[in-house]
């Protein structure tokens, strides 16, 4: 700030008589305007009495801006103080007029002083109050070269600052919503309640091919007319005034799913109409690979559930062959359905056991479990025993009538073994439970309902019975849905250890033994012919664990059906034999094995392939009896 070098006095009083500042800014309170103002009563008196006389034209100016000025001279005391910077900087008890600035703001004096002693203005000085915050422009003031003072004119700026926030949140809130419009996979399209295109984002060109430039403008009508569109969800919406969803074609082939939204204004009218659009392409390609992805989950879930069921089948029935485990396998996968099961094989090979485990491996696992074997039930009984009987339905009956075995079985397993010396009466009956569902006691016309599950087992050749007119061809195939056939045991000879095994720990458990088998009788058992397959094998071991006198269960307590299995040839080799000797070990129990399996002479030596007069001097060089292969 300069004053003009005409003026007469020094530069202080210069300052003085020019703003008639010598008093404060407030000397005119003293006179009539005094009433108008808010400062208190006493510093209006104070300012008064100090600046009496004092023309108060400029003071009026100062207090009427609306930024605060406060001037010091050189050393610092307070030449000027406007009713701005009194209310910016909080009203003090008594006029700061006259005194030194370090008295009221004492941070200020160090820059105050600074530029008194530099001459350097400071230019938006940013100053935080407790009430707010204020930007200062200070300048020196200079008369005649010299600096006389400071002038400081500062401005509250807290409600810009809070404008400023609140523009800036509006930005960062009008960016991240742009962004989410702009990153949306799905396409968006908007225009205003007059159907004029506003926006679309980047997913809708991916989408249609379309691009924003050749839309954005652009009518919705002017569109739909130029077959840009097939049609519009937007006209839809403003014409319904509600949601809308339909398909489109867009030009070039493409369609879509389009959805649009109507977005109201304060008085009811729709604003705008946002469009979600999808593309039905991606969505097929979607669906179908979830629906991969629910049948390979479905599927190894199943695999999952075949595999829990086929380790407890393996604790169930000890096998090692892979015919076996072929057998359990199936097993397990018909343990799965509702259907009828028919299981064949020789007897003793486990077709019971094998049923069982089906319906405990199956969803009926918790219900009955049925079993009725054809061949013990004679005929006259067989009916009434499978279907039950009404009460009164024959002499001797039970008042009350009695249910039958398959009522018995009624929403779990019946099974039906040795179901080839089913008489054929009987078996018409059977197929109407599987067929229909249904049958009739003995001695009544009302039909009973029936949910069961039928697993059939035989030792017979079914074929062979139906081509004889002893089997219904009808219910052959019915209960042969799902057939499962169990080798016997001389054809899986690898089982026979861990069921041996299986065997004698549980035989041993049973009757506190500690027997154990020597190599020799385990060799012997590997080589045996089995005619009564597990069955037979249970009860050789069990034999021998009960007639022989130590722990250790050696040859010498064998039954004499192993004896005739031969002597294997390393049981030869060990006794110190040689080639020849055990050469016709192993002749011998060829032959043997040949013998049982064949049951007759002739039979035995075509399966050799030699004469039978070359087997019969085989037989006597090797003291195999005759006897034997003639009973055999």
């Amino acid at each position: 700030m300069r004053c003009p070098r005409n003026r007469p006095g020094t530069g202080r009083e210069w300052v003085n008589s020019c703003l008639d500042m010598r008093g404060g800014v407030h000397t005119y309170l003293s006179g009539k305007d005094s009433q108008t103002h808010s400062w208190p009563r006493h510093m209006r008196r104070i300012a008064a009495q100090e600046t009496e006389g004092v023309p108060s034209f400029w003071h009026t100016v100062m207090d009427a801006s609306h930024n605060g000025i406060v001037i010091i001279d050189r050393e610092g005391t307070i030449l000027l103080y406007n009713l701005a910077a009194w209310r910016m900087f909080g009203g003090e008890d008594s006029p700061p007029i006259g005194r030194h600035i370090s008295e009221i703001r004492p941070e200020t004096w160090h820059d105050f002083k600074s530029i008194i002693e530099s001459g350097t203005p400071q230019i938006g000085k940013k100053l935080a109050l407790p009430n707010a915050t204020i930007i200062a422009n200070r300048n020196p003031i200079v008369i005649d070269g010299q600096i006389a003072g400071v002038i400081s004119v500062f401005q509250d700026i807290s409600e810009y600052e809070a404008i400023i926030s609140g523009l800036q949140g509006y930005k960062k809130l009008h960016r991240e919503l742009d962004a989410i419009f702009e990153s949306s996979y799905d396409g968006f399209y908007i225009t205003d309640g007059k159907a004029d295109t506003i926006r679309v984002n980047t997913a809708y060109e991916r989408i249609t091919g379309l691009k924003r430039e050749d839309l954005i403008g652009r009518n919705m009508r002017d569109l739909v007319n130029e077959e840009v569109f097939d049609h519009s969800v937007t006209l839809e919406v403003l014409r319904e005034r509600d949601q809308v969803s339909l398909m489109q074609k867009i030009k070039g082939g493409k369609h879509v799913l389009v959805t649009g939204t109507p977005i109201f204004d304060d008085e009811g009218k729709i604003a705008l109409v946002v469009t979600n659009v999808r593309d039905i392409t991606l969505l097929s390609e979607l669906r179908a690979q979830l629906e991969e992805s629910r049948e390979l989950s479905s599927r190894y879930l199943q695999s999952l559930v075949e595999k829990e069921k086929f380790r407890y089948a393996r604790q169930e029935m000890v096998v090692k062959s892979s015919a076996m485990i072929q057998t359990l396998k199936k097993a397990v996968k018909v343990a799965g359905v509702d259907t009828s099961v028919l299981i064949t094989g020789e007897s003793g090979v486990g077709k019971s056991m094998l049923a069982r485990l089906i319906h405990l491996m199956s969803t009926k696992k918790e219900r009955p479990f049925v079993k009725m074997s054809c061949g013990t039930i004679p005929d006259s009984l067989m009916e009434s025993e499978l279907f039950g009987y009404a009460k009164g339905a024959f002499t001797g009956a039970s008042p009350e009538g009695k249910a039958g075995l398959i009522e018995a079985a009624h929403t779990g397993t019946f099974f039906l073994d040795e179901v080839g010396d089913l008489p054929l009466p009987m078996q018409v009956k059977l197929l109407q439970v599987i067929e229909e569902k249904t049958f009739t006691r003995v001695g009544s016309t009302t039909p009973t309902s029936v949910d069961v599950r039928i697993i059939a087992a035989t030792n017979r050749d079914l074929k062979k019975l139906v081509a004889d007119k002893l089997f219904r061809d009808d219910l052959f195939y019915r209960l042969n849905v799902i057939p499962i056939d169990i080798p016997p045991l001389r054809e899986r000879p690898e089982d026979v250890p861990p069921l041996t095994l299986h065997v004698l720990e549980k035989l041993n458990r049973m009757n506190g033994f500690n027997k154990r088998l020597s190599p020799e009788i385990l060799d012997s058992l590997v080589r045996y012919h089995y005619p009564g397959n597990v069955r037979e094998l249970i009860n050789l071991l069990e034999r021998m664990i009960i007639m022989s006198d130590g722990d250790l269960i050696s040859p010498s307590d064998m039954p004499q059906e192993l004896k005739e299995a031969g002597v294997p040839v390393r049981d030869a080799l060990r006794e110190g034999l040689g080639l020849k000797e055990a050469l016709g070990a192993a002749e011998a129990n060829i032959i043997s094995l040949a013998l049982r399996k064949h049951r007759s002479l002739s039979k035995a030596a075509r399966a050799l392939a030699i004469n039978p007069t070359t087997l019969w001097r085989k037989m006597v060089r090797h003291s195999l009896q005759p006897r034997v292969a003639e009973k055999k």
